[in-house]
């Protein structure tokens, strides 16, 4: 939100300025620091409020839930793989390294310089010990290129001072299997990388995947609740989530984006999302073959060890494969 709103302003409050965005005010080299800033030591203020006062008689959990899409080196040289390390740090480590280590990643400071506010410290204690856990929202992957030593026709507003070229192409082969969203693609073991990023930065804090799914446009309804696509997609990303449960991500849990078809916040009703279809003149849902196969997936799964349903794809494609009959 914070990139969206003060760097390319797409968002409100809309505020940007050349060469990252066209908004009729804002500084994109200043304001999403300071706007930034100010998320991170809010979240440290609710937390602190939160264990003082309610965390003892509710036993609840606080947590930080980031958009992680993974990325990946365009060419394999030194310059793109620092490239990656930027974009990662302004996607991610921005606003987790302050909630985990009480300051800001190195990456950033060294790039930003005097522009980067500071923490006081008592802010930074506070901080600190502000987290239980990490919400993961796992979509697609990426490839950038380094725009900081070799010159780029552009540069992903979006990442701002990363200065990195994003693209879901090399060489004219898209990263994975291409969707409807134009910059949304299939690519499972982005789910295994990101997971193991989070498990290795941060210490293997308890994790969440607290978002993921497949998007479907509006078209022939027989078509849309034949979603067999949706199925493929689960697999694979529940297939590779499997690999880093395997080499010891503390993942505590799964959520797929959606049970319903909704109002997508950026595409409003033209991308479905959901299990179910939903008619959105009369609200009748319907569920999808995705539905069906999810809630045969998860029945197998408990009548089974604990996990034992995640160890591997093909543990997985028989169950999807059984539904397309259906």
């Amino acid at each position: 939100m914070v990139a969206s709103g003060y760097i390319i302003g797409t968002y409100p409050p809309g505020r940007c300025s050349y060469p990252f965005g066209d908004c009729q005010a804002g500084d994109s080299e200043i304001e999403p620091y300071l706007a930034a800033h100010n998320v991170i030591l809010s979240h440290a203020a609710a937390s602190d409020i939160y264990r003082r006062k309610y965390k003892d008689k509710q036993k609840g959990l606080i947590g930080m839930v980031m958009q992680s899409s993974w990325i990946e080196p365009l060419r394999d040289i030194p310059v793109d793989r620092w490239a990656v390390q930027r974009a990662q740090a302004f996607q991610i480590a921005w606003f987790v390294d302050p909630v985990v280590y009480g300051d800001y990643p190195p990456e950033i400071r060294q790039l930003v310089g005097s522009r980067l506010p500071t923490f006081t410290t008592e802010q930074r204690e506070k901080l600190r010990s502000s987290l239980d856990f990490i919400g993961i929202n796992q979509y697609t992957s990426f490839y950038v290129k380094d725009c900081m030593f070799t010159p780029c026709n552009s540069i992903d507003s979006f990442l701002g001072d990363a200065l990195v070229y994003r693209t879901g192409e090399r060489d004219g082969i898209p990263i994975g299997e291409p969707t409807v969203e134009s910059t949304f693609y299939d690519v499972p073991s982005g789910m295994e990388k990101m997971v193991m990023y989070y498990k290795k930065r941060y210490n293997n804090t308890p994790m969440f995947i607290t978002e993921n799914g497949y998007p479907q446009g509006n078209g022939v309804v027989a078509d849309v609740l034949n979603d067999t696509s949706r199925i493929n997609y689960l697999q694979g990303y529940l297939a590779s989530l499997a690999v880093a449960l395997r080499k010891g991500a503390d993942v505590r849990g799964y959520f797929i984006w959606s049970l319903v078809d909704n109002f997508e916040m950026l595409y409003g009703y033209t991308i479905r999302f959901g299990l179910h279809y939903v008619d959105y003149t009369t609200l009748e849902r319907t569920p999808k073959l995705s539905a069906k196969w999810y809630k045969q997936f998860l029945a197998e799964g408990k009548e089974s060890k604990p996990g034992i349903k995640l160890l591997n794809r093909t543990s997985i494609m028989p169950t999807a494969e059984r539904m397309y009959d259906v």
